[in-house]
């Protein structure tokens, strides 16, 4: 071969490799105890690079990501390329399980189903002890898919002590239009005789919370998905309360096609403000 030619395709695939960003984020599994529920649950942590890589005693905001009813631990990472987000923004991602109809809350009629108590105390404690994160609100945010959009935000509004931050994908933010789903009346209740609950669960009821509590908010719904009407009644209530949020129409429906673009706006939105408390954490390590 042409010994010119050769060095251009040596530099062609120099160049390449340095354009194409290598993945290199740590996937692992790991088992949390609830004492809430007397049993341990699976969930997925997912490591960024710089956390085996860098500084050793660097620490990393966490970004907390919920399944949808009927799903598990397993969702996010079979169904879209989230680890790249570790990598991308520096920061662990926990999926914890949920249950398949649990709607991750502390269940009035259920006292088995602890899931609020669960993913917002107890595994937020167990990844705080195991890996080296910023145990601060301001490096810690939740979201999810469907009913996971739901439980992320009631998790944020019941504790904003924990959580400095929050979103929703396709979120089934009113249970109280979906008491058609399989087994959601396990856990709420009966939607006459427990309608005071129901009620108060409706995130729309506390939305005046995400203000007061400081929570940074972004919420994001297929402009074809059955549940954008109960979003936009939320982003029209929060605009009319003077709440600060993102709020964002996509095309798509209820599909891990859009699910998994949005995470993409959702993890960037949260780092923004990761920022400060990076900093104070690490200062110039990271």
């Amino acid at each position: 071969m042409n010994p010119v030619r050769a060095f251009c395709l040596l530099l062609m695939s120099v160049l390449m490799l340095i354009a194409s960003p290598v993945w290199a984020f740590q996937t692992r599994v790991v088992a949390i105890p609830s004492v809430a529920m007397h049993r341990s649950f699976d969930a997925t942590v997912v490591l960024p690079d710089r956390y085996a890589r860098g500084n050793a005693s660097a620490r990393f905001p966490v970004v907390y990501v919920l399944h949808g009813s009927g799903g598990s631990y397993t969702d996010w990472t079979a169904n879209s390329q989230i680890g790249k987000l570790a990598d991308r923004y520096h920061v662990i991602l926990v999926m914890p399980d949920g249950g398949h109809q649990s709607w991750y809350i502390d269940s009035p009629v259920d006292p088995r189903s602890r899931y609020e108590t669960y993913v917002g105390s107890e595994v937020v404690g167990y990844i705080d002890l195991h890996f080296r994160t910023i145990a601060t609100r301001q490096a810690r945010a939740i979201t999810g898919l469907s009913m996971g959009g739901f439980g992320a935000l009631r998790i944020a509004l019941d504790r904003p002590d924990e959580f400095g931050a929050a979103g929703s994908i396709s979120g089934a933010v009113d249970p109280r239009g979906c008491e058609d789903e399989p087994g959601i009346e396990r856990v709420f209740g009966d939607p006459l005789k427990d309608a005071q609950f129901w009620n108060d669960e409706a995130i729309v009821a506390s939305a005046q919370d995400f203000g007061r509590e400081h929570i940074a908010l972004t919420i994001d719904c297929g402009v074809n998905d059955a549940l954008v009407q109960s979003n936009r009644l939320l982003h029209e209530r929060l605009v009319e309360l003077g709440v600060p949020h993102d709020y964002a129409e996509r095309p798509g429906g209820h599909t891990w096609d859009y699910w998994s673009n949005a995470v993409k706006y959702q993890v960037l939105f949260f780092a923004g403000g990761f920022r400060q408390a990076v900093h104070a954490a690490n200062g110039a390590a990271t």
